[in-house]
């Protein structure tokens, strides 16, 4: 069974979000980290730190959590990171 996530980056600064989807996490974060698509929003803004990350066994919700997610208001993301990681630790530093 596979697993999808929806994550939240930013940058060194905390002052960009990002939120995305995928089915391989690990994957993911690394093509963000390496600007795999240097034309793209993570790229051009450094979003590069992994603050947040929800799995889902389903693709479907896992897309409508996205979405959801993107209509927030920056205010709610950053109490969604808080309420889980305070620090606003990358939580893919030792992958």
């Amino acid at each position: 069974m596979k697993t999808f996530y929806v994550y939240l980056l930013t940058n060194k600064n905390n002052t960009v979000l990002y939120t995305g989807f995928t089915d391989d996490i690990e994957r993911r974060v690394n093509e963000h980290k390496t600007k795999i698509s240097n034309k793209s929003f993570t790229a051009r803004y450094n979003c590069n730190k992994l603050v947040y990350v929800e799995e889902f066994q389903d693709a479907k919700d896992a897309l409508h959590r996205e979405k959801q997610l993107k209509k927030y208001r920056r205010k709610w993301k950053e109490n969604l990171i808080n309420e889980n990681n305070s620090d606003w630790l990358d939580l893919s530093e030792n992958w």
